[in-house]
């Protein structure tokens, strides 16, 4: 899928990284073109400097035909301009943008557009909302043998160990995030509502997971009784 983001600071800059690692097709735009130094080498996709809620500008992006749009810029009000030229002018469905004020936040989210607030999750929230419906691999080794997979907390986990969950999909548990905080779970650590845990689970059980995951921990505690 083709990603626009407008800011290539820490979060623009690490949206850009993890979905260039899944493979899609990136396009990054920013006034200054030294902000693009924070892309690592690796960097397989496009850079455009300018104002991201210009037209030319975003028509050189590609955003005829982009599947997504991310304004994460450091200003709330290029943000909210950038987002509503993104759904109102070209017609993308799939945009959200970075929003600083809290009360303007809960506006747009009311108008349809959903918004982040801080760096500790909001590239977790960008990467599972651009990525919905899509593949939930965010990072795949040379050999396509290991992936890590970016998963919403099933329901019918919650209140279960994280680590049966990461290992009934024949994985272990890398990450979480909650309640704005990413953290390293322990074997202590319960699946709570609305986690996005992050999971090294072999390639080959990619296709297979929303099945794993839907069997639901009663079928993981049955084969360990």
């Amino acid at each position: 899928m083709r990603v626009v983001i407008m800011g290539c600071g820490r979060v623009g800059a690490a949206l850009a990284t993890e979905l260039d690692i899944a493979d899609h097709e990136v396009v990054v735009i920013d006034r200054e073109p030294r902000s693009f130094t924070r892309l690592p080498d690796t960097f397989s996709g496009r850079t455009v400097t300018g104002t991201g809620f210009d037209r030319t500008v975003l028509e050189e992006a590609g955003i005829h035909g982009a599947d997504a749009f991310a304004a994460v810029s450091s200003g709330d009000n290029s943000n909210i301009i950038a987002a509503r030229v993104a759904r109102e002018t070209f017609g993308l469905e799939r945009v959200i943008a970075r929003i600083y004020d809290s009360g303007r936040a809960e506006v747009y989210e009311r108008l349809g557009i959903p918004t982040v607030a801080t760096v500790s999750w909001a590239t977790a929230r960008l990467v599972r909302y651009i990525t919905a419906g899509a593949s939930p691999v965010v990072w795949r080794d040379q050999t396509d043998s290991v992936s890590i997979v970016a998963v919403d907390a099933p329901p019918s986990w919650v209140g279960h160990p994280v680590d049966s969950l990461a290992h009934q999909v024949g994985g272990r548990a890398v990450s979480l995030a909650r309640f704005g905080e990413g953290q390293i779970p322990d074997a202590r650590t319960l699946v709570q509502a609305d986690d996005v845990l992050h999971l090294a689970v072999p390639s080959a059980a990619v296709p297979e997971l929303d099945e794993l995951l839907g069997k639901g921990p009663a079928d993981e505690d049955a084969s360990d009784g």
